[in-house]
């Protein structure tokens, strides 16, 4: 079978110039799959996961399809989080402008009629939900012209209780329009949406990610004291490594973690919700640009976040459900590299951590810790209905 290109999938010269520039060479499987229907114009509705290749997947067909003779918004992609707004709308900027298209990201914590004004002028818009129905509501953007939609991480989004907004944007929407749905699942809500909002769409799943092209990650789960957990973490730190993103519970843990990291000579800083929305930017940009090695965040605060260069995921505080583990712990290990989830373990956490690793498939390299993995909660039935026996 011919390998695949970018060119032999119909994406044209100029684009594909530009994706060499940036080391983009070769399409990734979710890109092979959508790319053909999508520059066709048809529906989509594709299964892939995050680092899967799919923000280029949607991107290219919008810069290709949408006019640069539009004065309003021909193009719409929603997504979950004011983080991925900013990196959908930077990943798809430089192929936007081979074809003279400008783009606008609006999300909330920022100026509204600054927002509202740049998204007026620009051909492609990126917006979260509540930000973009607050915008609609107040007539200070239109959605007529929108010919071509994308949902992007329409689960999370749907699991982030966006569905309302969601379901009164598509009602601000013409009913003639391409629609392209990206998810990790294809089942339940997402299903019913696509369902209702699609028309004979092309349906996609790719196969999970080999260890070649989702990097390898070393899982590592460390046993530590109170007293000594901010010195294991420098310690943690100070070896060879890119970017490190620490994971805290807390706001506040957060912000007095990164003034420690900072007195023990670490150039970290710290991201959380109650940041202004310019100082959540700006600090986004100096980790990504590597200005500052490491980012103390809360998970709400590190959604989204897709940058190849984070060797690290530290779980300073572990987290509480399994989801949450491999969301954080995927933030590493992306496009192929290599990368290192740690997690630190109080005493008073083993069991339920143990439980957690075990659950995951790394019980043996919690036990290689010298920790012993605790048994499963028994489930217990009473006249009451079920429980767990803690």
């Amino acid at each position: 079978m011919q390998e695949q290109s970018f060119h032999t999938l119909g994406v044209s010269v100029q684009i594909e110039r530009v994706l060499a520039e940036r080391g983009i060479v070769k399409p990734f499987p979710i890109q092979e799959l959508v790319l053909p229907d999508a520059l066709a114009g048809h529906d989509v509705l594709a299964k892939s996961p995050t680092g899967s290749g799919k923000t280029l997947a949607f991107a290219i067909p919008i810069v290709t399809r949408v006019g640069r003779d539009r004065s309003q918004p021909a193009a719409l992609v929603l997504v979950p989080t004011r983080e991925l707004a900013g990196q959908v709308s930077d990943e798809i900027r430089p192929l936007a402008q081979v074809n003279g298209l400008r783009v606008a990201a609006v999300f909330g914590g920022a100026p509204i009629r600054e927002q509202a004004k740049k998204a007026r002028n620009a051909q492609i818009l990126v917006a979260t939900p509540g930000r973009l129905q607050d915008l609609v509501e107040r007539k200070l953007v239109s959605l007529a012209q929108v010919g071509l939609l994308v949902l992007d991480e329409a689960d999370r989004m749907l699991d982030m209780g966006f569905k309302p907004q969601v379901e009164r944007l598509f009602r601000s929407l013409p009913r003639e329009r391409q629609t392209m749905l990206f998810s990790a699942t294809l089942d339940g809500e997402v299903g019913q949406l696509a369902h209702s909002y699609t028309r004979d769409p092309s349906r996609f799943e790719t196969a999970p990610l080999t260890d070649h092209e989702k990097g390898k990650i070393e899982h590592r789960f460390v046993s530590v004291t109170a007293a000594g957990k901010v010195e294991k973490l420098v310690e943690e730190l100070s070896g060879e490594r890119g970017l490190a993103l620490v994971f805290v519970r807390t706001k506040r843990g957060a912000d007095r973690l990164a003034l420690k990291l900072a007195r023990r000579d670490v150039n970290a800083l710290a991201l959380h919700g109650d940041m202004p929305q310019n100082a959540r930017q700006r600090t986004l940009r100096r980790f990504r640009d590597g200005e500052v090695g490491t980012l103390v965040a809360t998970d709400v605060a590190a959604r989204g976040l897709d940058l190849e260069a984070i060797t690290h995921v530290i779980n300073f505080d572990p987290p509480e459900e399994d989801k949450d583990y491999v969301h954080r712990v995927g933030r590493t290990g992306r496009a192929g590299k290599s990368g290192n989830g740690i997690t630190f373990v109080l005493p008073e956490q083993q069991a339920d951590v143990s439980r957690l690793a075990a659950r995951l498939g790394h019980r043996e390299q919690f036990e290689r810790e010298g920790m012993r993995v605790a048994a499963p909660r028994r489930v217990y039935t009473s006249r009451r209905g079920r429980g767990s026996r803690w």
